[in-house]
């Protein structure tokens, strides 16, 4: 089993003339969970779109479980988008029964516990849920599945503080100690206490990749911190480890 479940070299991913992400040299080991963090308009959405094979570089290299995306990295990656993407028709067995029909490591046991949890029944329609219920939803069936890498898209925008909570609590309980959890956000309050790791995108690049304690330690500190100060002032003027292993 490769040490690193995500290795990038001088990966790079144009849009016409303008670059979206910029000669990117990143590893990301296994048993972590790591915010990818950048304001709007930073590239997190087209990494985490290049990890699942929904985009393709422009150049460099980009290895999800030593292999470059395709079906075996998409067989390993459980993923939540920005976006619900299930019809509002759909009632809450109908979206069990496809996850379960496309992946063989789903745990339908779970997330029909959790669904127990959160009062969802298995005739209720998506439509009839709330923002933050189909927030909840979706990630239960995510996170369900006994995957090597989970990436999740804005988890926590738009949803409540205690929808926020339940999302930031199944997380941790919910994945193994060999998965890796790389979770995109600019909400860093909210999402700090549950990081080992932190990765800073600014226009396409990584401005700094390192631990939490790291950070605390080095820059006496939060992640919080930090990222207010970077992104207040539009560069990283102490540089950084950009490879934590």
């Amino acid at each position: 089993m490769n040490s690193n479940i995500i290795t990038c070299q001088g990966l790079t991913k144009l849009f016409g003339s303008k670059a979206a992400l910029e000669h990117i040299d990143l590893t990301v080991g296994r048993g972590r969970i790591v915010g990818l963090l950048g304001p709007n308009g930073s590239g997190k959405t087209t990494f985490i779109k290049l990890l699942c094979g929904l985009l393709q570089p422009t150049s460099g290299s980009l290895q999800v479980d030593g292999q470059t995306p395709g079906p075996h990295t998409k067989s390993v990656i459980s993923y939540l988008p920005d976006r619900m993407y299930f019809a509002d028709w759909m009632k809450v067995n109908d979206i069990t029964d496809f996850f379960a029909d496309f992946y063989a490591d789903f745990d339908r046991a779970k997330a029909t516990e959790m669904f127990g949890v959160l009062g969802i029944g298995p005739q209720d329609r998506i439509k009839t849920m709330s923002k933050g219920t189909k927030e909840k939803a979706q990630l239960a069936l995510i996170m369900s599945r006994q995957a090597q890498l989970y990436l999740l898209d804005e988890p926590i925008g738009g949803v409540d503080p205690a929808a926020r909570d339940f999302i930031l609590n199944t997380i941790l309980t919910n994945y193994s100690e060999n998965s890796t959890v790389l979770l995109s956000t600019h909400l860093i309050t909210d999402i700090e206490r549950v990081l080992d790791e932190a990765i800073f995108l600014q226009n396409g690049k990584v401005v700094r990749h390192d631990t939490v304690d790291n950070i605390r330690e080095k820059e006496g500190k939060s992640v919080d911190q930090l990222f207010r100060e970077i992104f207040a002032y539009g560069s990283w003027e102490k540089g950084g480890n950009t490879n934590v292993q």
